[in-house]
């Protein structure tokens, strides 16, 4: 590929980003919402939490969007440079998890966090050109 990054190529790069940080962001509520498990196991073995795993939306979300961000990646990676596309897709997730993580899940993310985030945006804006 040219130095360059051409314009499939960033929208790829942030389709692997969203859905990464979609399926991150489900997840993570989906856990919440079902709490420690341990105890489950403890009492009652395997078996129920995998049932009880199953039976979350969320967490079903989830990792399909995880899913649709790795076919995301290999569709990316069929015509994109691994050394774009690894490090730009990593950085914009980072940012967009800050963002999902206040937004979405109502955590505090601190100005260090923000702070971050914007140098990392700022790497991925250098890398593309």
């Amino acid at each position: 590929m040219n130095a360059r990054v051409g314009g499939l190529a960033l929208l790829g790069t942030l389709l692997i980003a969203i859905t990464s940080t979609a399926g991150d962001a489900l997840t993570a509520a989906a856990m919440r919402k079902l709490g420690p498990l341990d105890d489950l196991y403890r009492q009652r073995g395997l078996k129920p939490v995998i049932v009880q795993l199953a039976r979350c939306r969320l967490l079903i979300l989830g990792i399909a969007a995880m899913a649709l961000s790795f076919f995301s990646l290999l569709w990316t990676l069929s015509f994109a440079d691994l050394s774009f596309v690894a490090p730009a897709s990593t950085a914009l997730g980072f940012v967009f998890n800050s963002v999902a993580a206040s937004l979405f899940l109502a955590e505090h993310v601190d100005r260090k966090r923000w702070m971050a985030a914007l140098l990392i945006g700022s790497g991925v804006f250098l890398l593309a050109h």
